[in-house]
């Protein structure tokens, strides 16, 4: 079992155990903590409200990321199913030499 971690986001101190690392952690608490204080003027309190909407911004960035992955990922598979098809066509179209006459590779036993 992990040591429980300290960790000050928006302005409130938060004991927590995790599963990931303690320095994964600090990472993802500093970006909750940069979140929020985007979203509240300074000298504010940090409302429950401000914390909200701050999770529900990361979780639309992680959304929008998401989405974009999979785009990419459907666009790369569609690439290269239209590269292997050519590629295929090549390996199976007979080859032609000058005069007109279809040549193969050589057979090996």
């Amino acid at each position: 079992m992990r040591a429980p971690v300290t960790l000050n986001v928006g302005g409130q101190q938060y004991r927590v155990v995790a599963s990931v690392p303690e320095d994964s952690l600090r990472r993802l608490a500093a970006v909750v903590d940069e979140r929020i204080r985007a979203i509240v003027p300074r000298g504010k309190p940090v409302t429950p409200n401000a914390i909200l909407l701050a999770a529900i911004a990361l979780a639309n960035e992680v959304e929008e990321e998401r989405d974009k992955r999979a785009g990419i990922e459907k666009r790369s598979r569609d690439v290269l199913r239209r590269l292997l098809a050519r590629i295929d066509e090549a390996l199976e179209a007979p080859d032609d030499d000058s005069d007109g006459h279809t040549t193969h590779p050589p057979a090996t036993l």
